[in-house]
C-alpha cells in the first residue's frame, strides 16, 4: 500500500513573479513523493470570486487556500494542496488553485492566458469560476478559451489542418465544471423549471448568423462545447450577508445559508464521486512524479518562448519514466538472479534456465512501467544489459567452477603427490599400483558434487600436468618389459585423446546452449512486446473512439439546434405568412360586403 500525503496547507507549485512562471522546488520534491495515481483539480476565474473557498472545501478544511478579503487578486501562480481522496482508496487529490484573472495591476493577460492554459493541461476535472449568471459578458472574459489553440499544441508536428489538430485536444483535456456565484435568477426557460446542466446548455446555444456579431457570440461558445464534450454547472446562492463575506473561512455553515451550504455539499460530492484519474494519451495514469515531469515540461516551454506541447510532455516523461523501467527490471533480474543461482552451477544449462526466468520476469516488469518507448530503444537497452548480466553469469559461474575444481585437487590428489615425491612408486610393479591409485582418486573427484561445469577440463589440465612424472614412474618400473611400457603409453594417449574429443563435445553443446539462449531470450522480448503493442493498440482505439464518439455527439447536437432553429425560423415564417393572408382575407371580405 502507497504511503499517503498529508499536507498541513497548499504551497505555491509555479511562482509567477514579475510575469516570470517559475516550478517551485518545494512543491515539486511532495510531488515526487506520490506514488499513488492523483485526480488534479483545478480552478480558475477572475480575482475576489470565491475560487479558493469552494476549494479549500474540497480539503475538508475552512482555511487553507487564501481567500483575502481586498479588490486584489491575493493568489499569486498556481497553488497546491494534495490530500488523501476522500473516495477513492489509494488516490491523492491534487487541488490547484489559480491567481485571479483579469487583476489591473497586472497591466496585459499575456500571463492570464498562460495560468488558464496550465490549468486545462494539468488537470483532470477544470472548474471555471464566475459571479453570477451566463450572460455575454461572462462570455466575453472566458475568452482565453477562444485562445487555446494558440497557447497548446497537442502534437508536435501539428496537421495542415488546424481544425483536426485542435480537435486532438479532446482527447486530453479535463471534463469542464462552470460554478456561479451569487446567482440570482430563477432556473426556467419557457416557464419550465430547469436544472442547473440545462441552463449550461441552454446558454451555450448558437445564433443564427453569420456577421462578425454572430461570430464573436458563438466562438467562445463553440470553443466549450468542442474541447470540453463533458460539462457540469453548479449555482450558487448568495452564502451570507455581504458585510460578513470577508470573514467567510471563519464562518461556521449554521451562519451560512442553509440553502449555500447544501450547494457547496453537493459541488464537492459530484468532484469527489465524478472527477477522473489524470490521464494522459494511450491511458497512462498520472502519478505525483508524472504530473511533476509534466510542471516542468510546461514550464520550460513557456520559459523558452514555445507552446507547451502535449505529445512532447509525454516523450519527456517517457524518457524519464523508461530509464527509470530498465533500472527496476534490472534490480528485479539481480535480485532473482540472487536468490536462485549458487554458483558453480553443474550444467550451463540450469544457469540459462535461471537466467531465462529472471529475463521473461524482468522485461514483464520493463514492459509494466514503459510506455511510448518509439523504435523500442529502451528495450533494446534493457536486451543489451541482460546479455551483458548473462555473461557475466557466466564468466562468474566458470571462474566458481574453476576454483572449486582446482581445490578439490588440491585436497584429493595432494597425498599422491606426496608419495611421488617419497618415492613410494619408484619401484618394481611401481606404476600398475600408481594407475591403480590414479584411477581411485579420479573416480573420488567425479563422485564430487557441484563441481560445475570446467569439471572436466580443470581435471584433464591437471593430469596433462603431471604427465613427466606418470612417464618416469612408468620408465623406472623394471618389472614391465619394454612392449608393455610402450602399450601403457599408447593407452595413455588414447585416454588423453578422448578426453580431449569430450572436452571438445562439451565445448560444442554449450556452444549449442548458449545458441539457443539467445534465439529464445529474442523471441521472448518479441513475444512481450507484441503483447504490449496489442494493449496498447486496443487502448488507442478506444480512445480514438471515445474521441470520435464525443465529436460526433456535438456535431449532433449542432445539427439539431440547427435544425430546430430552421425549424421555429420556418415557423416564425408560415406565422408571418398566416398572419398576412389573414390579413388580405378580412380586406377581401370587407371590400366584398361593401360592394
Amino acid at each position: 500500500m502507497a504511503p499517503e500525503i498529508h499536507m498541513s496547507g497548499p504551497v505555491c507549485l509555479i511562482e509567477n513573479t514579475n510575469g516570470e512562471l517559475v516550478a517551485n522546488p518545494e512543491a515539486l520534491k511532495i510531488l515526487s513523493a506520490i506514488t499513488q495515481p492523483v485526480v488534479v483539480v483545478a480552478i480558475v476565474g477572475l480575482y475576489r470570486t470565491g475560487k479558493s473557498y469552494l476549494m479549500n472545501k474540497l480539503a475538508g478544511k475552512n482555511i487553507g487556500f487564501s481567500l483575502g478579503s481586498t479588490v486584489e487578486s491575493h493568489t499569486k501562480g498556481i497553488w497546491m494542496w494534495c490530500v488523501p481522496h476522500p473516495k477513492k482508496p489509494e488516490h491523492t487529490l491534487v487541488l490547484l488553485d489559480t491567481e485571479g484573472l483579469g487583476d489591473v495591476k497586472k497591466g496585459d493577460n499575456q500571463n492570464d492566458s498562460w495560468i488558464f492554459a496550465l490549468a486545462i493541461l494539468l488537470s483532470s476535472t477544470f472548474v471555471y469560476n464566475s459571479m453570477g449568471t451566463i450572460n455575454q459578458q461572462a462570455m466575453d472574459q472566458l475568452h482565453y478559451v477562444t485562445e487555446l489553440t494558440h497557447r497548446i499544441r497537442s502534437k508536435s508536428s501539428p496537421d495542415e489542418n488546424e481544425n483536426e489538430d485542435s480537435a486532438d485536444f479532446v482527447s486530453f483535456f479535463p471534463d469542464f465544471v462552470w460554478t456561479l456565484r451569487d446567482f440570482s435568477l430563477d432556473l426556467e426557460a419557457d416557464g419550465q423549471p430547469i436544472t442547473a446542466d440545462e441552463y449550461l446548455e441552454y446558454s451555450l446555444k448558437l445564433t443564427q448568423g453569420t456577421s462578425e456579431k454572430d461570430k464573436n457570440f458563438n466562438q467562445p461558445r463553440l470553443c466549450i462545447r468542442k474541447f470540453f464534450p463533458k460539462k457540469k454547472c453548479f449555482v450558487f446562492d448568495h452564502p451570507v450577508h455581504c458585510k460578513k463575506l470577508a470573514q467567510l473561512e471563519k464562518l461556521h455553515d449554521e451562519e451560512l445559508d442553509p440553502e449555500f451550504v447544501q450547494q457547496v455539499a453537493d459541488f464537492c460530492s459530484y468532484i469527489f464521486s465524478n472527477s477522473k484519474t489524470k490521464t494522459l494519451s494511450g491511458g497512462i495514469k498520472v502519478n505525483g512524479p508524472r504530473l511533476e515531469s509534466l510542471v516542468l515540461t510546461y514550464i520550460d516551454a513557456i520559459s523558452s518562448g514555445d507552446l507547451p506541447c502535449m505529445e512532447n510532455a509525454i516523450l519527456a516523461l517517457a524518457q524519464i519514466e523508461n530509464s527509470v523501467a530498465v533500472q527496476k527490471a534490472i534490480a528485479h533480474y539481480d535480485q532473482q538472479m540472487g536468490q536462485k543461482v549458487q554458483l558453480p552451477t553443474e550444467t550451463l544449462q540450469e544457469l540459462l534456465d535461471m537466467h531465462r526466468v529472471s529475463e521473461r520476469e524482468a522485461t514483464e516488469v520493463f514492459m509494466k512501467n514503459s510506455f511510448k518507448d518509439v523504435d523500442h530503444l529502451f528495450q533494446k537497452k534493457l536486451a543489451v544489459q541482460l546479455v551483458k548480466k548473462r555473461d557475466d553469469f557466466c564468466k562468474q559461474n566458470q571462474e566458481a567452477s574453476s576454483d572449486r575444481c582446482s581445490a578439490l585437487l588440491q585436497d584429493i590428489f595432494s597425498p599422491l603427490e606426496e608419495e611421488v615425491k617419497m618415492g613410494i612408486y619408484s619401484k618394481p610393479g611401481g606404476y600398475r599400483l600408481f594407475i591403480q591409485k590414479l584411477q581411485d582418486l579420479k573416480k573420488k573427484y567425479h563422485e564430487e558434487p557441484r563441481k560445475g561445469i570446467q569439471a572436466e577440463e580443470i581435471l584433464q589440465t591437471y593430469l596433462k600436468s603431471k604427465e613427466s612424472v606418470t612417464d618416469a614412474i612408468l620408465q623406472t618400473d623394471k618389472i614391465l618389459t619394454k612392449k608393455e611400457k610402450e602399450i601403457e603409453v599408447e593407452h595413455a594417449k588414447a585416454e588423453s585423446a578422448q578426453a580431449s574429443a569430450k572436452m571438445v563435445e562439451e565445448m560444442q553443446i554449450k556452444y549449442q546452449q548458449m545458441m539457443e539462449e539467445k534465439e529464445k531470450s529474442y523471441q521472448e522480448h518479441v513475444k512481450q512486446l507484441t503483447e504490449k503493442i496489442e494493449r496498447e493498440r486496443a487502448q488507442l482505439l478506444e480512445e480514438q473512439e471515445r474521441t470520435l464518439t464525443s465529436k460526433l455527439q456535438e456535431q449532433a447536437r449542432l445539427l439539431k439546434e440547427r435544425c430546430q432553429g430552421e425549424s421555429t425560423q420556418l415557423q416564425n415564417e408560415i406565422q408571418k405568412l398566416q398572419k398576412t393572408l389573414e390579413k388580405k382575407t378580412k380586406r377581401y371580405m370587407s371590400h366584398k360586403l361593401k360592394i
